[in-house]
């Protein structure tokens, strides 16, 4: 289908919206008729050939008794789904009043087959139809699909009866779901504030099937692959990915099939997403679409996908989740879960505040071992995923996990205002369980933020695109592990550090002629008691050695903590306990990279300075983080001095000849 016909269809479609619509929807809800209207047309013309020998079947089962009828009805079909109501779309236009329209209408959308009715049901498409029975609106609507002036059918349509004319080509699988996705494009850029929520632009898809499939483009084999989704949206990175396989693959003579797995939360783009496989004649792929929340209800639980695509949403509170799996601090699923070498648990659940490290903690759980190619992962995650969180946290151990196992390949930052909903910088991650050997152990970071071209309107806040141009320089720069100003490649341990706790002790002098208060004990002769045991310990202890001086009292130790606080004052000049001073606590990340590790870094960086300090072993901590900002910027060069002198010598010189002029047209 060339772009001509492809771009009529579609604003023949979206003309049915201004025509029918207007000033009974607002713009924002045309959508919610137009786009199941379009589903419904093209699965009605896909079917209208095979309508009699399925109502004849369907007679048959019926004189047979038989009760789940739709797999022998959809095999008559042809199709992954039927319509078994004695209807065809076109036979409703002849409904004169509305009462009858409405029944038949109904009666037709009931003659579909499940898979279909669950995708009417999540678009919500049966609330529309009072309100278009109300407004006198759905039989222009049904004429307008069926229109002689549209062909939303897979056969093409001639002129005359010798069929010599071409009037309408006929529209395969791919060029309607080409279609659909244009609507969807041109419905998102009517309604900004959603535009993006669940579609990711194409030039930023392609980009990452490319991260994905081209470093192993050399080693696809004839075989059957697996890809998968789990914050699918309306497909769009599942069907690129395929396409991009399969292109990858005939160019290379093999012979390889996809199948598609995603899961999605929204109804409605859950809905699109089914709808698009169907009018793709996926309708295999269709029924691995799962309905609900990947992190709580995972519909691919016990599946292992080859390449796997998403753009998770990002600073959204998953605290719903964390509630149906039991509370933040319970979750025990294993794939927020994972256990060190030497038994420890290291846990990985973020703040609920911000729940996209899971969906890639998801993920990597779905990565294949046992494959020669393993599992290729590209995701989209805003700043958080690559700095947020201080060592021991949910988002460090995540990373921790990622780094430590080898699995990250490179992270990609991407131009601001790339995305329609948020203009705030982005980047890609590539991951892989099976890294080519000059890869191993290492990370490359490539700085993509200027390597934009400026739209000539923006589309939301999308201001700028990746051109083919620009993708195929950042997929090079990415193959060729090339080292620049804007690519550099880091061993796993740059981004590692260590997060330790520094103590000083504590150094009290005494103080034994200060009162101690009568309530400190309750009974009266075990006050007299300390305070004579005090008295005595003064005479021949040191007054700058607390630990000393208490040996010297013979007190039980809980009632020298009774009386401390009374009978001492911090003072730098005198003796250390056996106790850490609180208030000159500090704390220090240590990079993995540092020269002889913690105990050189103390004696280097903290003895000179303090020379009592030590490191208490117990609250050290392992973190990892890494920070673009560290690596890529760039300060603004400072303008030499004398040229700002020269500058302001001129303005100065400048400003004085206004004033003469001021001063002369005053006299």
């Amino acid at each position: 289908m060339d772009n001509q016909v492809h771009n009529q269809i579609v604003s023949f479609i979206w003309g049915i919206a201004d025509d029918c619509l207007r000033d009974i929807y607002v713009r924002g809800k045309y959508r919610d008729v137009i786009l199941p209207m379009t589903v419904i047309r093209r699965l009605d013309a896909m079917l209208e050939d095979s309508k009699a020998a399925v109502l004849d079947m369907k007679k048959k089962l019926d004189a047979a008794g038989i009760d789940n009828q739709w797999p022998a009805l959809c095999n008559v079909a042809g199709q992954a789904f039927c319509n078994a109501s004695p209807f065809r779309l076109k036979d409703l236009t002849s409904r004169a009043k509305k009462q009858t329209l409405q029944k038949d209408f109904e009666a037709y959308l009931d003659g579909f087959s499940p898979n279909v009715q669950e995708i009417l049901a999540k678009f919500k498409f049966r609330d529309q139809i009072p309100t278009m029975i109300e407004a006198d609106i759905l039989g222009a609507v049904i004429e307008k699909f069926v229109s002689p002036d549209i062909n939303l059918s897979p056969k093409p349509v001639y002129k005359d009866e010798a069929q010599t004319i071409l009037k309408h080509p006929g529209l395969d699988n791919h060029g309607m779901g080409t279609i659909f996705e244009e609507l969807i494009r041109k419905f998102n850029e009517e309604n900004n504030e959603e535009a993006g929520e669940h579609w990711t632009p194409r030039d930023v898809v392609e980009l990452m099937a490319d991260l994905v499939f081209m470093p192993i483009a050399d080693q696809i084999k004839d075989a059957t692959y697996s890809c998968y989704d789990g914050a699918c949206g309306t497909g769009g990175m599942l069907t690129v990915a395929q396409d991009r396989l399969l292109t990858l693959a005939a160019r290379r003579g093999k012979k390889v099939s996809i199948h598609l797995f995603g899961q999605e939360i929204n109804p409605e783009t859950y809905a699109i997403c089914k709808a698009d496989m169907l009018l793709k004649g996926d309708g295999e792929e269709a029924e691995h679409i799962s309905f609900g929340s990947t992190l709580s209800l995972d519909g691919n639980a016990t599946r292992q996908f080859d390449f796997m695509l998403s753009n998770p949403p990002y600073g959204k509170s998953w605290k719903v989740d964390a509630d149906k799996m039991g509370g933040k601090k319970e979750i025990l699923d294993s794939r927020f879960n994972a256990y060190l070498d030497d038994g420890e648990q290291l846990a990985m659940i973020p703040r609920v505040s911000d729940g996209q490290l899971l969906f890639l903690l998801n993920n990597v759980a779905k990565m294949k071992k046992g494959t020669p190619l393993g599992s290729r992962i590209a995701e989209v995650h805003n700043g958080s995923s690559i700095f947020t969180g201080d060592a021991g946290s949910g988002e460090s151990n995540a990373r921790r996990y990622l780094i430590e196992n080898d699995l990250i390949e490179a992270i990609i930052a991407v131009p601001e205002n790339m995305f329609y909903n948020t203009g705030i910088g982005t980047y890609i991650w590539i991951l892989s369980n099976k890294k080519e050997e000059r890869r191993k152990g290492k990370i490359q970071l490539i700085d993509a933020t200027a390597m934009k071209s400026t739209l000539r309107k923006n589309m939301g806040k999308k201001n700028c695109e990746f051109t083919s141009d620009i993708r195929k320089e950042i997929v090079r720069i990415f193959l060729d592990m090339e080292e620049s100003d804007i690519s550099m490649i880091f061993h796993n341990e740059e981004f590692g550090y260590w997060n330790v706790t520094v103590e000083r002790p504590l150094r009290l002098r005494v103080f034994p002629d200060r009162a101690i208060p009568s309530d400190a004990f309750k009974k009266a002769d075990e006050m007299a008691s300390v305070c004579a045991a005090v008295e005595r310990a003064a005479k021949t202890a040191p007054l700058d050695d607390w630990t000393a001086f208490a040996k010297a009292t013979k007190l039980k130790a809980a009632q020298l903590k009774k009386i401390r606080p009374y009978i001492t004052e911090k003072d730098p000049t005198a003796q250390p306990i056996d106790e850490p001073d609180v208030d000159l606590r500090d704390t220090e990340n240590i990079p993995f990279t540092y020269a002889g590790g913690i105990d050189s870094f103390i004696e280097k960086e903290v003895h000179p300075y303090a020379p009592d300090a030590y490191v208490d072993e117990k609250k050290t901590q392992i973190g990892y983080e890494i920070s673009f900002t560290k690596y890529f910027y760039k300060p603004v060069e400072l303008r030499d001095m004398s040229e700002i002198l020269a500058d302001l010598a001129a303005l100065d010189k400048e400003a004085d000849g206004v004033l003469t002029g001021i001063m002369e047209d005053l006299r």
